[in-house]
């Protein structure tokens, strides 16, 4: 078959004999590279992206920088669609591919766009039957019932909210849309329900207002409209347990898994993530059943042409398996572990998917057998008063094959003030290491975590 592109090229071969550039240009359009634009593309995945099998004939343009789109805490969905569409109507080439691998808002803006310039993807009411709370919920209990747990609306602005708690205690309580589990409340009793509300009424505007902008641009069935961005979902406890995550994608109406990362919690209430760990620990055998539900749920929400990964608990018990959330775009935080054992991170079905391809994992696999992203967490508020130095984080990872340092806090500012944290604890640096075996990752972390000089001065005296 030949494509307008080698046409172009004959056509600009003739022209050698006329032109000094010619053969410049001939260069130029005989390597015709895919145009893919990543929302708030960051240097650390840019890498990763570049390093992708196939990646020598695509091109990787940002669309909106991360203090606009990721590192903030005030999202103005109509300003942030403005500006990456003026982005993308602005390049004189090809509009290939919008790809995004962070939470919101950048994944409920991809459907958005990819519907705008034609391009493949989930459609916008597919993706938000994934991405609201509980749309997801009425749609999941109608293909895995047993894997549901109970579930109601609630409105945190209804002065009787309080009197009328929607589950039994205990309960877990969160926003319908949000992300980095923010406004997630382990609620015991009337005194913690209270204290959900209070925090939820203070915070909630960060993302109602953006996600009904986006609500507002879908069909939405009367059953599900009256739950908006401005609402919670309560959910019945079923944290006990072994916790997974399924990474996978669909393409043309197929659902692939290709690979499965448990995760690791820690803290009061058991909600903080300490390791995600890859490959999956859990019996094959209960893999197949999430295997199963996952199907049945992407095929009932017409979910396609994307990845995604969706979060399970297996309670070891009573043999239980219980469906936890779905997120519409890879893992940016497993994409490290990927490529480690894999030879190429989760990015590669994210870019292949989106140009409507199978995606090209290498088959010899990657030099470590296991990995795993390890949080450092800080359990109680205080001041960041030292950090290793970049000096100092070079010369770990260069001593130790296989790991990579992310130091998130900043020396002299307040554990509280630091953005996307949990309810619970704080996150001040991440770990990502391979090894081969998870003994060979225990030990490498150990170390890693000793020559590591973070101090903390807890409390709440005055910072200066």
């Amino acid at each position: 078959m030949v494509s307008d592109d080698a046409a172009r090229v004959s056509e600009t071969l003739q022209l050698t004999s006329k032109s000094p550039d010619s053969m410049i240009r001939v260069e130029e359009m005989a390597v015709s590279k895919k145009n893919i634009f990543v929302l708030a593309m960051d240097d650390f995945n840019q890498a990763m992206l570049e390093r992708l099998r196939g990646s020598e004939e695509m091109v990787f343009r940002p669309v909106l920088d991360m203090k606009t789109a990721v590192d903030t805490t005030e999202y103005d969905m109509a300003e942030l669609l403005d500006r990456a569409r003026q982005t993308l109507k602005n390049f004189p080439g090809t509009v290939d591919a919008i790809v995004g691998y962070w939470d919101f808002p950048t994944a409920s803006m991809l459907p958005v766009l990819r519907r705008e310039w034609n391009l493949r993807g989930p459609s916008l009411e597919a993706t938000l039957r994934c991405e609201h709370k509980y749309w997801a919920r009425v749609e999941e209990r109608r293909v895995a019932p047993r894997q549901t747990p109970s579930f109601a609306g609630v409105n945190p602005f209804d002065e009787s909210v309080l009197d009328k708690p929607p589950l039994p205690y205990p309960f877990w309580i969160k926003p319908v849309r949000a992300h980095s589990s923010q406004l997630g409340f382990h609620v015991d009793n009337r005194q913690d329900f209270e204290h959900a509300i209070r925090q939820t009424r203070d915070r909630i505007h960060v993302f109602a207002e953006p996600f009904n902008h986006i609500l507002a641009m879908a069909e939405i069935p009367d059953d599900i409209a009256p739950v908006d961005g401005w609402h919670c979902i309560a959910e019945e406890i079923v944290s006990a347990g072994v916790q997974c995550t399924l990474e996978g994608y669909v393409l043309n109406g197929e659902v692939t898994i290709y690979g499965v990362v448990d995760s690791l919690r820690e803290g009061a209430v058991g909600s903080s993530f300490s390791r995600y760990q890859y490959p999956s620990g859990m019996p094959a055998s209960i893999q197949d059943i999430m295997f199963e539900d996952c199907q049945r749920f992407m095929e009932q929400t017409g979910f396609d042409n994307s990845p995604f990964n969706i979060e399970f608990f297996y309670n070891e018990e009573d043999g239980s398996v219980w469906m936890l959330e779905v997120n519409t775009r890879c893992s940016k935080s497993h994409s490290p572990l990927f490529e480690m054992v894999d030879g190429s991170s989760n990015l590669q079905a994210m870019v292949d998917v989106a140009l409507g391809r199978e995606p090209n994992f290498p088959p010899e696999g990657g030099k470590y057998q296991y990995a795993a992203k390890i949080m450092l967490r800080e359990h109680q508020d205080g001041v960041v008063e030292r950090v290793p130095d970049a000096d100092e984080v070079r010369a770990i990872e260069n001593d130790m094959p296989g790991c990579q340092i992310q130091v998130e806090a900043e020396q002299g500012s307040r554990l509280s003030d630091m953005l996307h944290q949990d309810s619970y604890s704080f996150e001040y640096a991440v770990l990502f290491v391979g090894g081969d075996s998870v003994e060979d990752i225990d030990q490498k972390a150990d170390q890693i975590k000793a020559r590591l000089d973070f101090r903390f001065r807890h409390g709440h005296q005055e910072d200066g």
